[in-house]
């Protein structure tokens, strides 16, 4: 029995029990899977409580990926690069962290959709931490070029700068953005949360896969790009169940389906 949860603040919304759920069942692998709901400032106990009590591993959500950094004594590549973690797996005393959301990601995009993410030119929209923790996998697929931009043009720039030796990067404010055609485009903002398009030109949209981390809606940026010609356009549910898949062979070794799990969800939102 693999004694597993979610930590979040707020974590009532978590899709993330009934997906494990659906891999276990798949896999044979038998799971308990707990939604906890960590205060603001008691992530750490709250973990080390779930620990205590026989805890195998966990999945940290907002507001908590650079905390469970923190509290991971092992990182891998993918979380040192990304500065956040959200898998942990015990190991006696070892804690391991890892971030699969950029795994989740190139998956989505490439065994879901049919995306050959190679010579590509990938243009991200924001430089949070959101960006920062799908860069290295999407460099690892050997883009033409991965081209960041968001609104305080120096955050663009540094990330950029930070992630250079693992393939062409550059960076720039919104408001540097061209028509010059790209292949894919990645709104990694926060805009769609609270409703907004991000404020970039039109024409860079066109004929463009279009992607949004943001899941569980029609988002304004999607409408914004069908509106501007996008030749396709998704949102990131997929990547949620992919991201999930990872942590899950993370923990078991055991490889689950995602198809599956991905269509059950959709037709639950439809």
């Amino acid at each position: 029995m693999y004694k597993l949860a979610v930590f979040g603040n707020p974590i009532k919304h978590s899709l993330s029990p009934k997906i494990h759920t659906s891999f276990a069942r798949q896999t044979g692998v038998r799971v308990e899977y707990a939604k906890i709901l960590a205060p603001i400032d008691g992530f750490s106990q709250s973990a080390y409580d779930f620990i205590n009590q026989g805890g195998n591993g966990f999945n940290i959500t907002v507001p908590f990926k650079i905390n469970a950094f923190n509290l991971a004594t092992t990182h891998t590549i993918n979380a040192q690069t990304a500065g956040a973690v959200n898998t942990i797996k015990v190991n006696g005393n070892e804690l391991i962290g890892e971030n699969t959301d950029g795994i989740g990601l190139v998956n989505d995009l490439t065994k879901n959709l049919g995306i050959d993410l190679h010579d590509k030119i990938v243009l991200i929209l924001g430089a949070g931490g959101a960006t920062r923790g799908i860069l290295l996998p999407l460099l690892q697929q050997n883009p033409k070029r991965i081209m960041i931009a968001n609104r305080t043009a120096s955050k663009a720039v540094k990330l950029a700068k930070d992630f250079a030796k693992f393939g062409k990067t550059c960076g720039f404010g919104l408001e540097k953005i061209k028509d010059d055609p790209v292949d894919i485009i990645i709104n990694a903002t926060s805009a769609s949360l609270g409703g907004e398009t991000p404020d970039i030109t039109s024409g860079v949209v066109n004929n463009a896969v279009c992607y949004d981390l943001m899941y569980g809606q029609q988002t304004p940026f999607m409408d914004w790009a069908k509106t501007n010609n996008a030749s396709m356009v998704f949102n990131g549910l997929g990547m949620l169940v992919e991201q999930a898949a990872a942590a899950f062979e993370f923990w078991s070794e055991k490889q689950p389906d995602t198809q599956a799990v991905i269509k059950a969800i959709k037709a639950l939102n439809d």
